[in-house]
């Protein structure tokens, strides 16, 4: 399948991602109040945020594995559940749940991801084992795919992962804490691989709680409760407003008494996430947002 375009639907007619005064949470718990952002095709979006910031829940709300109290949202125009059982979206979890010992190798994990695309027997077909191989290359694990999945580093296993995600061919993929716990080397590799999927059609949303790495994203957005900072860059061109994202909500500075400071997360070149969302790339002025906390503080 082309990742350029949803199964059954005209190309660009939407969004990877739209969703509209979102709020979740759990029993007692508000996480996410009022949320607002649409995510265009064939970009990266970074979602920063401290923990308890609301970026699990958002993950779940956009897996289906949780239920909205309020507001909407919609993958590909479909719900979340109707898109994962149509197959438009992918998970690549910080940490898999595996028995070390259990005699299964890294080829066959990878292929798990073509499930949804074999019949009842999952019998891989040739195009499954396709699919497996020229993801194992790219993650550059092609080497060791007959080695256990146990016998494997942890920068090696988060990339068996990844090829897992990609085997599915999906057009939209969310990524939890993917530079986690990963070498430099590993780190880079990823890097590269999210860029070749951006340009290979697919939308890619990343989910961590700094912003360390930021070279490889188009779309840095900071999570607290409510969305505070979106902006989206294209290459290197800023996107016009309106496509992604929204102002800072208005509630945060009215319940500190109007008090905004400016949040600015560390990125590449030394510069800051803020700055790069802003600018469209390293260097450019820095973006003020709101957020609780008396004054304002610099960086």
């Amino acid at each position: 399948m082309n990742m350029t375009e949803a199964p059954g639907m005209e190309p660009n007619l939407y969004p990877a991602v739209a969703a509209a005064q979102l709020s979740a949470g759990y029993p007692g718990v508000l996480a996410l109040d009022g949320v607002d952002f649409t995510l265009q095709r064939r970009s990266i979006c970074a979602l920063v945020g401290a923990n308890g910031s609301g970026k699990s829940t958002l993950f779940a709300t956009l897996l289906g594995l949780r239920q909205p109290l309020a507001g909407q949202v919609r993958l590909f125009g479909e719900s979340p559940h109707h898109a994962r059982r149509r197959n438009l979206v992918s998970y690549v979890p910080q940490h898999e749940q595996i028995d070390t010992t259990f005699p299964i190798t890294v080829e066959q994990v990878v292929m798990m991801g073509r499930y949804g695309h074999m019949g009842f027997t999952r019998r891989p077909k040739p195009a499954d084992r396709a699919a497996v191989n020229k993801a194992l290359e790219q993650v550059g694990l092609g080497d060791l795919r007959r080695r256990a999945i146990g016998e494997l580093s942890g920068g090696q296993r988060k990339r068996a992962f990844l090829a897992r995600a990609i085997a599915q061919q999906v057009p939209l993929m969310l990524l939890d804490e993917p530079f986690a716990g990963v070498d430099r080397s590993s780190e880079k590799l990823i890097v590269s691989v999210l860029h070749q999927l951006r340009d290979a059609g697919a939308t890619v949303m990343t989910r961590s709680r700094h912003s360390g790495t930021v070279d490889c994203i188009d779309s840095p957005c900071l999570l607290h409760s409510s969305l505070l900072f979106a902006s989206a860059r294209s290459r290197g061109r800023q996107i016009p407003g309106g496509r992604f994202g929204n102002p800072p909500s208005r509630r945060v500075a009215e319940d500190t008494g109007g008090d905004a400071a400016p949040v600015e997360a560390e990125g590449c070149c030394g510069g800051s996430l803020a700055r790069r969302a802003a600018g469209g790339a390293c260097g450019g002025a820095p973006a003020r947002v709101s957020r609780p906390g008396g004054p304002a503080a610099g960086r």
